[in-house]
């Protein structure tokens, strides 16, 4: 019983995630969760997101991003790195070093519909709270007018366990070289 209930419980939060619902909406404030909430949200939905790092948990939190790239909300795909994250994005030149820049980004990124999926990957577990995982993804990306392409890209996640969530501390994406 208690299994089934973790799962719901995770799954409930999911979609309380996806929905972009929080506090400040049920309040009748911002319909974007505030980073925190996001985070809390994102953790109950990962209940093991504190414990001790390991390969296959590291993978998750790509997955737990491309999730939130599903939302096409800019805000929960920012609420998953640090505040004093950097990204280096790979249909940018800019190098975004704080939130508001991150966010802009994806405002942009997400009209785009993208979804991703991993090619090739290595995780390096640097500690109990740190981890790195690198490698190739693609993006499937849907114009407005509904055409499809597809971008290969390598990608480094830097993950950081920052208050008992697994942040992104540096995100560096960049297409790869014909």
């Amino acid at each position: 019983m208690t299994g089934r209930r973790t799962v719901r419980t995770a799954l409930v939060a999911a979609v309380v995630l996806l929905a972009g619902a929080g506090p400040a909406q049920a309040a009748g404030g911002s319909a974007f969760p505030h980073p925190s909430t996001a985070q809390a949200q994102l953790a109950a939905a990962h209940p093991h997101a504190a414990a001790r790092p390991t390969p296959r948990r590291i993978a998750a939190l790509f997955d737990r991003w491309n999730a939130a790239l599903a939302t096409r909300d800019a805000r929960t795909v920012a609420a998953l790195y640090a505040r004093d994250a950097v990204l280096l994005p790979t249909v940018s030149a800019q190098i975004r070093t704080t939130h508001a820049e991150i966010v802009d980004y994806f405002e942009h990124f997400l009209e785009q519909r993208p979804q991703g999926r991993i090619q090739r990957r290595h995780i390096t577990v640097l500690g109990p709270t740190a981890a790195v995982d690198t490698g190739l993804y693609q993006f499937t990306l849907t114009d407005k007018k509904g055409k499809v392409s597809k971008v290969d890209a390598r990608y480094t996640f830097v993950y950081e366990l920052r208050d008992r969530h697994w942040l992104i501390v540096n995100h560096h994406s960049s297409v790869v070289p014909s």
